[in-house]
Parts: structure tokens; sequence; C-alpha cells
């Protein structure tokens, strides 16, 4: 099991989310607790090397891994996602 934490720009992001689509990244943010037993993390490559992203429809949720600690550093939607 490991600890969920969420950087200011991550919760901004949360709280600016649909109602439906809230719900769903809650639900992501709570299997990542279960980390590394998460399906659909995907490392990504380039600058953006040694963080992860999880998708839900057309949102995305980007973390990084500090020790047992999952840190979520942004929420958003795709099309601004990776800017």
């Amino acid at each position: 099991m490991a600890k969920v934490k969420l950087t200011a720009e991550a919760a901004e992001g949360l709280e600016g989310l649909p109602l439906v689509v809230h719900a769903r990244v809650l639900a992501l943010l709570e299997r990542l607790g279960k980390w590394p037993a998460v399906s659909g993390a995907k490392l990504l490559t380039g600058n953006l090397a040694g963080h992860y992203r999880l998708r839900t429809g057309d949102y995305r949720l980007q973390f990084r891994l500090e020790g047992q600690t999952v840190v979520v550093e942004k929420i958003g939607h795709r099309d601004r996602f990776y800017e």
C-alpha cells in the first residue's frame, strides 16, 4: 500500500473537473493507493521520464513515485495536459 499525495497544481485541477469526471478521478486516486498493483499506468518518456500517467476517458493524471508515496502532480484534460 502506498500513500497518495496531491500537489497544489493537482488539487486545483481536481477541483475544476466536471462532477462525473471528478468521481472517476477519485476512483483513480483510490487505485493508486494500491501501487504497484495498478493496471493502466504508463511510464512516460522524454522530458517526463520517470513520471507515469493514468487516464480515464479524455482526462489524465500524471504522477511520480517517492519511495512508498505516489505524488500526483497534474490532473487535466488531454488537450492541454502535456504542454
